[in-house]
């Protein structure tokens, strides 16, 4: 069955077949031409040899005699019946026929018998019995000639015989024929094999081809092996896989170029089908679905395939054929979506989405907010103390030089202070921008630490709080910039101090790590820092719990300058701190190999 099919064996047996019906037609037309032929060709010999027996019956004046010879001389195979009127006159016995033919016979024959009434030649084909044998029948070609005068009367000659070897003849013929149908047809047989196989061969190889084209392999090529219609699909079939590699690595090429281009936005890119599945994303789309699963899962709810905020502003654009934008806030972070319907010619056929993360943006505006309203407090401050003792003295309140000397003083101290927070703004603003200019020079650690510490201690004494120094490396020449670095040290040790209580302490640590860093902590037993605030130390104007400083308060500066001139520094500033137990910062320093060896 298998066989059958394959194309090689429906191309045989349509071959097989339609050859056999021809040879069956021609077999059957061949057939019953050959027994046509034969009966007539017995038909004309009995008729001829009938009329040449009259001829001679009406010529010789011994026709009994002519007759025994005549009836010799046709041999055993052809009988004659001589009748004058209706008397049977030769044989005169009907033992002496082959067949039992008799005038009774003829009579029931209105065929036979038209030969006596109308006196014309009749030929006949009958069943007659054989003389001797009673249940035996045989079929027989006869002729009747009218025989116009014998012995001065009209008679009748009837020439038979018998049409069994004339059978046994059309047998050979037909076994004959069929035997040569036989070997045509097992000739067919192998030709049509061979041609059909001859034919599938390159279509085989075709198919094989495209196989290999179908699991990706388009180098493939299909041998011409003829210029026929075969190689011209051949040629067509390669000329196609040459395109489809073409296409395949054109569309590889852009697929790439796609994801790239996807996989480097900074926006997150959903493809959502008209089903509402999302087909694909990017990267910064996969950690927001991650984080929205997240969300989900710690309120304890089930999880839908995407966000319905998302899907909502999907079914909108859907709906709508137009573009939607919304928002969508997940904890602290916060993401705006905008949804574009995607055509597949007129028809929708789903819908992109852009997502943007916008927390850091939230994040600065809320800086900017913090900045503004901080900058303004500062300096509503200073300048409402300005405002109110000058029209003090304005308005002559102040009446002894001692009060005078002290509105004075104040307005000088808040003068100060406004100038130096216009300073600071400006010097962190400037390293924000990456404009910090630094002056590296090769210090001496020891005396360099020793002397900022020792600006502090008339006001330790006052507070009634110890500072002291340990250096490990008294000696080691370090590259900075000393200005820069004693303004951090500087903030550090103020802000130690007026966080520190009476009788605390205050160490200023140095000492170089096994990463060769320099490393300078400052280290108090002050009122210390929550938890919830370390993370915010060095933003500006971030300021901790008021109810935990004492003495003057800062701009709220220090901390982030300080950041941002250890950060030019290549290094690295942080805060460990615990309530009530103490606070220490720390900030590591690497060594400028260039500037060291410059100055070598």
């Amino acid at each position: 069955m298998i066989f059958l099919r394959s194309v090689v064996g429906k191309l045989w047996f349509t071959i097989l077949l339609l050859v056999s019906f021809v040879l069956l037609i021609l077999t059957v037309l061949l057939l019953e031409f050959f027994e046509n032929y034969n009966v007539h060709q017995v038909e004309d010999d009995l008729l001829l040899t009938a009329n040449r027996i009259v001829n001679i019956l009406e010529i010789h004046d011994d026709p009994d005699d002519t007759l025994e010879i005549s009836s010799q001389l046709l041999g055993h195979s052809k009988n004659i019946l001589v009748f004058q009127g209706e008397n049977q006159i030769f044989p005169s016995e009907p033992s002496n026929s082959d067949f039992e033919l008799s005038i009774a016979t003829i009579k029931k024959d209105k065929d036979l018998y038209r030969v006596f009434t109308d006196g014309k030649v009749v030929s006949k084909e009958l069943n007659l019995k054989e003389t001797g044998k009673e249940l035996h029948t045989s079929s027989v070609k006869i002729v009747g000639v009218p025989l116009t005068s014998y012995h001065g009367k009209s008679g009748v000659v009837f020439v038979f015989q018998s049409l069994e070897t004339m059978k046994d003849s059309a047998q050979s013929t037909t076994k004959f024929i069929l035997l040569a149908a036989g070997v045509a047809i097992i000739l067919t047989t192998i030709f049509a094999f061979f041609l059909s196989t001859r034919i599938t061969a390159p279509l085989r190889k075709m198919r094989e081809a495209a196989f290999e084209v179908a699991r990706g392999k388009f180098d493939t090529k299909v041998p011409i092996l003829s210029n026929d219609e075969i190689g011209e699909l051949a040629t067509a079939f390669n000329q196609m896989g040459k395109q489809l590699k073409f296409n395949m690595n054109a569309l590889s090429q852009e697929k790439e170029n796609l994801s790239s281009i996807l996989s480097s936005m900074a926006d997150g890119v959903i493809t959502i089908n008209i089903d509402g599945t999302i087909q694909a994303t990017n990267p910064p789309a996969e950690q927001f679905l991650q984080f929205w699963y997240t969300e989900v899962r710690e309120r304890g709810a089930q999880s839908p395939e995407a966000p319905m905020e998302l899907m909502k502003l999907f079914h909108q654009s859907v709906e709508t054929e137009q573009e939607q934008i919304g928002e969508i806030n997940l904890g602290d972070h916060y993401w705006v979506i905008i949804v574009s319907p995607l055509y597949n010619n007129k028809n929708i056929r789903g819908a992109v989405a852009v997502l943007r993360d916008m927390t850091e943006d939230r994040k600065l505006e809320k800086m900017r907010n913090d900045f503004i309203a901080n900058v303004s407090h500062e300096l509503r401050t200073p300048i409402s103390m300005l405002l109110g003792y000058s029209e003090a003295i304005i308005d002559d309140i102040a009446k002894t030089a001692e009060e005078k000397k002290d509105i004075a003083r104040i307005i000088n101290d808040e003068s100060l202070r406004m100038g130096r927070l216009v300073n600071e703004l400006l010097d962190l603003a400037r390293m924000e921008a990456g404009y910090t200019n630094l002056n590296y020079e090769n210090i001496q650690l020891g005396p360099y630490i020793n002397r900022i510490t020792g600006k502090f201690s008339g006001l330790a004494q006052e507070k009634n709080v110890k500072i002291h120094s340990e250096i490990h490396d008294y000696s080691v020449f370090w590259a900075f910039d000393g200005d820069r670095i004693e303004q951090v040290l500087t903030n550090l040790i103020d802000n130690a101090l007026r966080h520190t209580p009476d009788g605390g302490t205050i160490s200023v640590i140095e000492y170089i790590n096994d990463q060769s860093q320099l490393v300078i902590s400052v280290k108090d037993t002050g009122v210390g820092i929550a938890q919830e605030d370390l993370p915010f130390v060095f933003d500006r104007f971030y300021k901790a719990d008021k109810a935990r400083t004492r003495g003057r308060s800062g701009t709220g500066l220090g901390l982030a300058i300080a950041h941002n001139i250890v950060k030019a520094h290549s290094g690295e500033i942080f805060v460990n701190s615990v309530v009530n137990v103490g606070t220490t910062f720390t900030f590591l320093i690497p060594q400028n190999t260039s500037f060291v060896d410059k100055n070598k």
